[in-house]
């Protein structure tokens, strides 16, 4: 049986995170009129002229006096630059620059001024990353929710999925959260209950380097875990870092703290971690997240754990989006006999900001 005191724990956590998620989209301020000076010059031969806000995973972001929402356009399309503001540059190779930029008429090159180094010399398909550095908060930040929700007469069956992150890109830095929830009644049979939520705390460095630290609370009926919480860090790169693909790999050491709804004992042990994460898109509208990592135990003889998630996500307008998604953890010395499995299949409908 679940004890009360998590019950309550994980119910009190739920309210609060829903409660915060709604606030912060409710509150979001109106930004207020930047000059509008930046230049992109498209291979068809038309100009757009506003504030350039946002390239990321091969889509541009510019803010124009004659449109009521921002225009989005494919990297792709997009031939010539010119902007005196400041932006953080991350190129194919994984260098960051902090600078302005101007494409060069002659070579089609596009030239790079950072802050106090020495000018770059690069193609516009080289660059991967912009970001205005006198964005706002909100710009900064993003989050999604996506929500599913099956009522069967048979055996009464009720299941409600919730999947939701939110996340905020400094300069250096990126921290993200999330929040998964499953949970499911039907008559004459236990109720299933499966959560799990966390924060991740990325630093970066040249050359696609970073170094991560994070947090992982899972409960799950399934594998009688009360409580499993997992502290990570390490670090990892991009191998792969492009305006349609990021691959990227890391490792480090994770503590592990585990209780349980049985009567098997509490145990805790240190184990190293090694991860991978597959990002593709600009696949018409649809992308592609997955990871996994795998986790040898360093003090307990011949246990290891593993976590895989994988999600696709078909765009709708206005920002809504299906979702076809799922997680599985595995484990080879569980509490349950028999239970070293435990997976989840959503199909979803949500919005992100």
């Amino acid at each position: 049986m679940q004890s009360p005191l998590h019950r309550t724990h994980f119910n009190n956590f739920t309210a609060a995170f829903c409660a915060f998620f709604l606030f912060a989209l409710l509150s979001i301020p109106k930004g207020v009129s930047a000059q509008k000076t930046d230049s992109l010059i498209m291979n068809n031969g038309n100009v757009i002229v506003g504030e350039l806000k946002l390239l990321d995973k091969g889509v541009v972001t510019i803010e124009t006096d004659y449109s009521k929402d921002d225009f989005t356009i494919e990297w792709t399309k997009i031939k010539a630059i010119y902007s005196k503001s400041h932006f953080l540059i991350t190129l194919k190779n994984g260098l960051r620059l902090n600078g302005s930029m101007q494409t060069d008429s002659v070579t089609r090159k596009v030239i790079i001024t950072p802050v106090q180094d020495s000018p770059v010399v690069t193609t516009v398909s080289d660059i991967v990353y912009l970001k205005g550095l006198k964005s706002s908060f909100w710009s900064r930040a993003s989050a999604s929710i996506d929500m599913g929700l099956s009522l069967t007469k048979a055996n009464n069956l009720r299941q409600f999925t919730v999947r939701s992150n939110v996340g905020y890109l400094a300069d250096k830095w990126e921290a993200t959260m999330f929040y998964n929830d499953l949970r499911s009644k039907q008559d004459s049979i236990d109720a299933t209950r499966r959560t799990e939520w966390g924060p991740t705390f990325k630093y970066f460095m040249q050359h696609d380097w970073f170094a991560a630290a994070s947090l992982n609370f899972l409960s799950n009926t399934e594998q009688a875990l009360d409580l499993r919480t997992t502290g990570k860090l390490g670090m990892g790169k991009y191998f792969v870092h492009t305006n349609k693909t990021y691959v990227g790999a890391g490792a480090g050491v994770a503590y592990n703290r585990e209780v349980f709804t049985n009567e098997t004992t509490s145990r805790s042990s240190l184990e190293a971690y090694f991860g991978y994460e597959v990002n593709l898109f600009d696949v018409k509208d649809f992308s592609l997240l997955t990871t996994g990592y795998a986790y040898p135990s360093l003090t307990e003889a011949g246990r290891w754990r593993a976590d895989f998630s994988l999600d696709t996500k078909y765009d709708l307008p206005l920002n809504f989006y299906l979702k076809f998604g799922g997680t599985l953890n595995y484990d080879n010395q569980p509490a349950v006999s028999g239970k070293d499995i435990d997976y989840v299949l959503a199909f979803t409908f949500g919005w992100e900001l």
